[in-house]
This record gives C-alpha cells, sequence and structure tokens, in this order.
C-alpha cells in the first residue's frame, strides 16, 4: 500500500518553522521496511486543505495528516475533512471522556469542541495531553506539535498497519570517478532489466573531485547482487570507483 501525508500550516511556508514532520514520517515507515510515496504542504486555507483531503479520501492511499486540529479561528482541518467526506462534525464520546478527564471542571465548550471530528471517525490517543487526533476512513490526523503528533504516528503504525511491516531495505552504493551519468546509462538499464525490484539510484556530485553515487536500494541479498553488477559493469567501461558506506534505512 501507498503512503502520503499532508503538512498544514502558514508558518512551514513562511519560514517562521521548519518543517521536521515529513523526516520523522520517512523515519517511522522505513523502520517497518516501509516508505512514503507523496507528501503535500499546504497553508491554512480551507479551500485548499478542502480539496487536498477530498483527494485523500477519494484514493486507497494511507494519508497522515499534520496540524489545524485545535479550535482556534487558524485551525480548519477538522471542518476541511467533514466537509471533503460530505458529512458532519459530532463530538465523538471516547474524545470527550478523554477531554474532561484531562480538564475536569475547567472544560470549556472550546475545548471540547477539540473533540469533534467528522461523524464516523475513531481517535487516535495522545499520551503528551491527552487531547486525542482521530482517523477518518483512510487518513489519520495528527495535531501540529511533534511532541504529541510522533508518538501518535507511531501508535497508528503499530496498533493499525502492524502487518504492513517488512524487513527494513538497504541503500548500497559506489562512487564512480571520471564518467559522465550518460556513459552509464547502458548499464543503468541492464541492471533494472536484471534486477526489477531493487530500486536504481543515480546521484552526481560537481565539485573539486567531482563523483557519481551510483547504487540500489532493496532487500539486502539483490541489493548486493544488483551493486556487484554494477561495480563489474563499471569496471569493464575502465572508470574508477570506491564503495560507499551502506546506509541501512532505518
Amino acid at each position: 500500500m501507498a503512503f502520503g501525508s499532508i503538512i498544514i500550516g502558514d508558518e512551514i511556508l513562511t519560514g517562521k518553522r521548519q518543517d521536521k514532520h515529513f523526516g520523522t514520517v520517512v523515519a517511522a515507515l522505513a523502520r517497518r521496511g516501509l516508505e512514503l510515496s507523496w507528501s503535500t504542504y499546504l497553508q491554512d486555507e480551507p479551500a485548499l486543505i478542502t480539496d487536498a483531503l477530498a483527494r485523500a479520501l477519494s484514493g486507497s492511499d494511507i494519508v497522515f495528516s499534520f496540524g489545524g486540529i485545535g479550535a482556534t479561528p487558524d485551525d480548519h482541518t477538522r471542518q476541511c475533512a467533514a466537509a471533503a467526506g460530505g458529512v458532519e462534525l459530532a463530538l465523538h464520546p471516547d474524545a470527550e471522556r478523554e477531554i474532561r478527564a484531562r480538564f475536569g471542571g475547567e472544560v470549556t465548550p472550546h475545548r471540547l469542541a477539540m473533540g469533534t471530528y467528522p461523524a464516523g471517525s475513531s481517535i487516535i490517543p495522545n499520551p503528551y495531553n491527552r487531547i486525542p487526533g482521530f482517523t477518518y476512513r483512510n487518513v489519520h490526523f495528527f495535531p501540529g506539535f511533534p511532541q504529541m503528533a510522533w508518538p501518535m504516528l507511531e501508535w497508528v503504525l503499530d496498533t493499525v498497519y502492524p502487518h504492513l511491516a517488512r524487513v527494513p531495505e538497504i541503500d548500497v552504493a559506489i562512487l564512480v570517478f571520471g564518467a559522465g551519468e550518460s556513459q552509464l546509462i547502458d548499464l543503468m538499464n541492464a541492471c533494472i532489466a536484471a534486477f526489477p525490484h531493487a530500486k536504481l539510484f543515480s546521484l552526481p556530485r560537481i565539485g573539486e573531485r567531482a563523483y557519481i553515487e551510483l547504487g540500489v536500494r532493496g532487500d539486502a541479498a539483490v541489493a548486493e547482487l544488483a551493486l556487484a553488477f554494477l561495480r563489474d559493469g563499471v569496471a569493464r567501461q575502465g572508470f574508477s570507483f570506491e564503495p560507499r558506506a551502506t546506509l541501512a534505512l532505518d
């Protein structure tokens, strides 16, 4: 199954804050042998958010949405999710229970509003302050605060999708000197044909000591065979190369 992320907030797109959700999602998936297929950044603009969520809800990808589920005027995600799904917002009984347990006699309508989700949603526990996130169909909604969002992301992956976890892949490569990418294209195509389950990459570095980082990503056994294929091909073409350290994608 494919995974995507939606990251919402004016503060990210204006540069006031640097996004860290993207890297966290990539790493969390990689630890389980999975990978992110796409990511979208959005302003706090209801029309944009609703349109993006409508596309997500109409597809089959598993989507993680970060930000905008609070109760302040610039938080639109809950309302947009309901609009995108064509349903009403409703106070979720489990969310109400968590919010009342968190605030006791200081519960207010604004605080309870944080527990209103698109009808048919389920909650995502928040170990930080007990204000839940929520899942609506194939989209999982987290707050923008990393201290809250990241443990909730881990909970979703471990609780909802443990069956999707695979053995983590590895990333292996050599550094090729004195070659242009165009001179290695036939070798790359031959590698792809011979090892269709490994993902080939070619990353040139321009500088005082230019080189091409040529390698593959995939299951350890297949990746190592594919890299040996590339090493042999580079050697036959007469280019010098040296190994690059193996990266475990976790």
